[in-house]
């Protein structure tokens, strides 16, 4: 199963990737730690991706497609995937696409948590008050307002891009923890 979550930042999408690489065996792949094991490997992309890093650029979307690439052939792949912070924008979903085409793979589906957002500033104060050793550095209100302008501007439209290919499916992102995996689960036996 190769899978993307999409939703506006306290959606609950990494609460989500956690019980599925709990309750079925995927590989959670984040962008921000697959950069960072690339890195301290030595790997040809990981060296390029050191060097942007070093300059303190924003790694371009060719080396993180790369190191994605690197890191679906792994063993721990095989069950199954969650691509988690990317695409981020239609770009990077086309360069994705491109890149699981090349290796004969696909995105078996796309699952969007669907959220009030109004209700996620009430979400997030919950959680900061609730995490332990201390909120995350973006777990506020401004921060909040400012992430979710960014989704709108670039993640949202990957609903429509996905939705368009057929492979898009929502949830209710506002139930309950258990309730939502019982969503995806039920998408993912269909699948």
């Amino acid at each position: 199963m190769k899978l993307i979550l999409l939703g506006p930042p306290g959606a609950g999408k990494g609460t989500q990737a956690q019980k599925l690489v709990s309750d079925y065996g995927y590989a959670q792949l984040s962008t921000g730690d697959m950069l960072r094991a690339a890195v301290a490997a030595g790997s040809e992309v990981g060296k390029q991706a050191k060097d942007i890093m070093d300059r303190g650029d924003l790694v371009p979307d060719e080396v993180v497609v790369g190191i994605i690439s690197d890191r679906v052939e792994a063993p721990d792949c095989a069950k199954g995937f969650i691509l988690d912070g990317f695409p981020r924008n239609t770009a990077q979903a086309e360069a994705l696409d491109k890149m699981l085409d090349e290796k004969g793979m696909k995105l078996d589906t796309v699952i969007s948590l669907e959220v009030v957002e109004k209700d996620l500033f009430d979400r997030i104060e919950q959680r900061a008050k609730e995490t332990v050793g201390g909120p995350r550095a973006d777990d506020n209100v401004k921060a909040l307002k400012k992430r979710l302008e960014v989704y709108h501007e670039q993640t949202a439209p990957l609903i429509k891009y996905y939705g368009d290919q057929g492979v898009l499916k929502t949830v209710d992102g506002m139930a309950q923890i258990d309730a939502v995996s019982a969503q995806i689960s039920d998408i993912l036996a269909e699948v």
